[in-house]
């Protein structure tokens, strides 16, 4: 622990300063970091909140993968002309499966399975009962990072459901799980140091605000900070939809998202890796596209 500890303060100490000589040399406002050391939730929140900067934006696939992303973005520069027409509002680039598709497997598979009218209502009352689901919705994430499309959820409101969570993907004890919340609700629940917060793809950490830690205790951490994501509407609507739900049987509009997987395993992408992953794993339920598995009881 002691080195773990010493590690991430030399981390966070020798980007700060390497970002102090940037900010010198450059007088830039904005700063943009890729590269796997990017992926650090913490070093990334000491550089927004201590670095001269008056933004700092993280590539979501920030390690090797996302070199297709820049090779792809340098291409469509240059044949606009020098233009820049496209914003990365969202990590939803992977492949996705019609409902279509999705159904035919679960037949192919002779599974129970039903089809759901309302399948953020249906799947918020499901986590409201302490329920652990996994879901699988829409096109995968880009990047490492499950942000609710590949991702196992779970109610924040038991501080107990860290370690079942840990359990189920075969994890060290105090490794942590992350909370999503609306974006517009976010700075009612993690300090955002007096403005709103805005962290689509889940790469820095926030203070939870003290008289909100006892209503969420699965997502905060032993010094009291949660790596945050938010979300909008406009970038996942069924997703936006079940933390609503969740909201309004609970009062609460955070829920527990880690990554669809267990250990030694990558993130399901296929409608296959899904049910296998939800069969040989304690999950209790699958919502996949419109369409909800329960184990039997």
């Amino acid at each position: 622990k002691n080195i773990a500890s010493s590690l991430q303060y030399v981390l966070e100490e020798t980007a700060l300063h390497m970002v102090q000589w940037l900010h010198e040399k450059t007088g830039a406002a904005n700063l943009s970091m890729a590269g796997g050391v990017a992926l650090n939730c913490v070093m990334n929140a000491r550089i927004a909140r201590d670095g001269p900067f008056d933004s700092v934006w993280v590539q979501p696939a920030a390690g090797d993968a996302g070199t297709a992303l820049g090779a792809a973005l340098y291409v469509d520069y240059h044949r606009r002309g020098g233009k820049r027409e496209w914003t990365m509002e969202h990590a939803y680039l992977g492949p996705s499966y019609p409902d279509e598709e999705i159904e035919r497997f679960l037949y192919a598979s002779r599974l129970d399975f039903r089809r759901l009218d309302d399948v953020a209502g249906e799947a918020a009352a499901l986590l409201a009962q302490e329920k652990i689901l996994g879901w699988f919705q829409g096109r995968m994430e880009f990047g490492p990072r499950a942000l609710g499309a590949r991702s196992i959820l779970a109610s924040p409101l038991d501080g107990a459901m860290q370690a079942r969570l840990n359990g189920l993907k075969d994890r060290e004890d105090f490794r942590p799980v992350a909370p999503v919340v609306m974006e517009e609700r976010a700075a009612e629940w993690f300090d955002g140091r007096g403005g709103s917060i805005c962290a689509p793809f889940m790469l820095f950490v926030y203070d939870v605000l003290a008289h909100r830690a006892q209503q969420i205790p699965a997502v905060r951490h032993i010094d009291g900070t949660a790596r945050v994501q938010t979300v909008r509407r406009d970038q996942n609507p069924r997703y936006y939809d079940l933390l609503a739900a969740f909201e309004r049987l609970t009062g609460v509009p955070v829920l527990v998202n880690t990554s669809f997987n267990t250990r030694g395993e990558p993130v399901v992408c296929t409608p296959r890796d899904a049910v296998e992953c939800f069969w040989t794993s304690p999950l209790d339920a699958l919502v996949i596209g419109p369409y909800l598995i329960e184990k039997p009881r």
